[in-house]
């Protein structure tokens, strides 16, 4: 008699297509509330213990990171972009994603725009706490830099 896999049971192919798809309405979040800078929804996105590295500079907790993200973009207009997740669900609570992205960002300036286009990939790690899937850690490796018409400003990544 043959054995079946639970895991490809029809009730589990749905569960794990609906962890999936959480997952990703969890991202597109993040990318929406960091442009409108919603900061009190924002805080919902990231796990208590979460840890995040962008352009080498860490944070280490939800709080901490939503301190962080407010004072580094508050003056800034930016435009977020995920595209082609890959996510693997590790077990029930926890999976890994990784993210291509682009992001436009742009200093305050008086002149030509100053800032950047940005292309990489977003490096996640997923956990269910507070009965919802939360960002736990997130780290993004960039891949290219160009620079708007204004140039880059001092503290930009390169």
């Amino acid at each position: 008699m043959p054995q079946t896999n639970p895991a490809a049971t029809p009730t589990a192919a749905a569960e794990r297509l609906a962890a999936i798809e959480d997952i990703k309405q969890l991202k597109a979040r993040y990318f929406r509330l960091m442009d409108t800078k919603d900061w009190t929804a924002m805080r919902e996105v990231f796990t208590d213990d979460a840890r995040m590295d962008i352009d080498g500079f860490a944070s280490d907790g939800g709080d901490a990171i939503i301190a962080f993200m407010s004072e580094v973009l508050a003056p800034l207009r930016t435009v977020h972009h995920g595209h082609m997740p890959e996510i693997t669900l590790t077990s029930g609570d926890r999976a890994t994603g990784v993210w291509a992205m682009f992001d436009y960002v742009q200093f305050p300036s008086d002149g030509l725009p100053r800032g950047f286009h940005g292309y990489g990939h977003y490096h996640d790690e997923y956990r269910v706490e507070r009965g919802a899937w939360r960002i736990a850690s997130t780290r993004v490796a960039r891949l290219r830099i160009d620079p708007l018409a204004g140039g880059l400003p001092d503290g930009a990544p390169a």
